[in-house]
């Protein structure tokens, strides 16, 4: 009897694989936008010290809210973006899916619509299938930039409640000029729309180039999401958040996240490495550079680039992409097969890593024809 059952599993949930890429043990794991650089020892040693320091009272629930992280994220942002940042108008999660989650959660639901642009993460549609929510996408340019006007009309015609903006784009690398995304958010807010910019790699954005966070102050339909997985190479960690431009959004954050959502632990960790965040920005200048440096090459060698503002590189075009991939993971380099159709994307690993993509992909250019 027992043998027979079949779990009453979700019409839409049955035969659908779960989110992933590939973690295999090579030489050069450049697939999944990691920083590359283990923490330095006395951070980690720091880390380990405040671990120590909240372990004894572990047998206690931790802080529900999350206070101080929350000002000590707002303090961080108000550096980093230029723009003042209170802990009122911060939330935090287990990563920015979580806050992506937590919002769809607050602002999705049957009968309402999430609009964003593709090429984009694939993680988004995810999120609104496990809320009920409709989810659509408008093309992009074919420079992966969003057409702003086209936008808007789509808002203003379908109404959704969410609107997502990823700036920069993942798997593109496009910043978007906050001009367009200013024509956008006057849309979203006229059609009662939340605007969700998601700038998980925002830290590596070209010099000059603003955060949505500038537009905190003229509108409080906006949510800037962002985390500490990249440019703080706390992908272990599990931490990420959000400003938002009105507090009563985190007040609605607080009624869908489950009762005492980040560990004491987390928070600690988090913690700790935004009190040593200058020392992880020279990691995301010298990341950058590499960045620059790879496009070039690429460019150099005949490839198509999309400029990036991330720490990844999509790039093309291959008459057979999968051969492609094979041929360096047979090297020992794993990147990713991701996004349109031809297109290959390369985190930026560490300068030796980064020559060990170079001298694959010339070997595999040897094997496979583009």
């Amino acid at each position: 009897m027992a043998e027979s059952f079949r779990p009453p599993v979700r019409d839409d949930l049955v035969g659908v694989a779960s989110y992933g890429a590939p973690q295999l043990a090579v030489p050069a794991q450049l697939n999944v936008n990691e920083n590359p650089f283990p923490l330095p020892d006395d951070l980690a040693r720091a880390m380990g010290d405040a671990v120590a320091a909240v372990a004894t009272g572990l047998n206690r629930y931790p802080d529900r809210d999350a206070d101080e992280l929350r000002a000590r994220l707002a303090a961080y942002l108000t550096d980093e973006t230029g723009v003042a940042v209170d802990g009122d108008h911060v939330w935090a999660a287990n990563g920015s899916n979580e806050v992506m989650h937590h919002l769809f959660l607050a602002f999705g639901g049957p009968g309402r619509l999430a609009l964003t642009f593709d090429p984009t993460y694939s993680m988004y549609p995810e999120y609104a299938r496990d809320t009920f929510t409709e989810y659509r996408e408008l093309h992009r340019r074919a420079d992966f930039t969003v057409d702003p006007q086209l936008a808007a009309a789509a808002i203003a015609a379908e109404r959704p409640s969410i609107v997502i903006l990823t700036s920069p784009n993942n798997p593109t690398g496009t910043a978007l000029p906050l001009a367009d995304v200013r024509v956008i958010a006057d849309a979203a807010l006229a059609a009662g729309a939340m605007l969700v910019v998601d700038e998980a790699y925002g830290e590596f954005r070209h010099a000059g180039v603003p955060s949505a966070c500038v537009l905190l102050a003229e509108y409080p339909n906006l949510v800037v999401s962002r985390t500490m997985s990249k440019a703080f190479a706390l992908a272990g960690a599990r931490l990420g958040y959000a400003a938002v431009a009105d507090a009563a959004v985190v007040d609605v954050l607080k009624v869908v996240r489950l009762p005492y959502h980040l560990s004491a632990v987390t928070q600690a960790v988090a913690i700790t490495a935004l009190e040593h965040a200058d020392v992880l920005q020279a990691q995301v200048d010298l990341l950058r550079r590499e960045r620059d440096a790879l496009a070039q090459w690429l460019v150099a060698q005949g490839y198509e680039v999309a400029p990036s503002d991330a720490n990844f590189i999509l790039f093309g075009r291959f008459a057979d992409r999968a051969a492609v991939w094979h041929a360096l993971l047979d090297d020992g380099v794993l990147i990713r097969q991701v996004g349109p159709e031809g297109w290959l994307r390369v985190s930026i690993g560490t300068p030796e890593e980064n020559d060990r993509f170079r001298a694959a992909l010339d070997r595999a250019h040897g094997k496979v024809s583009r």
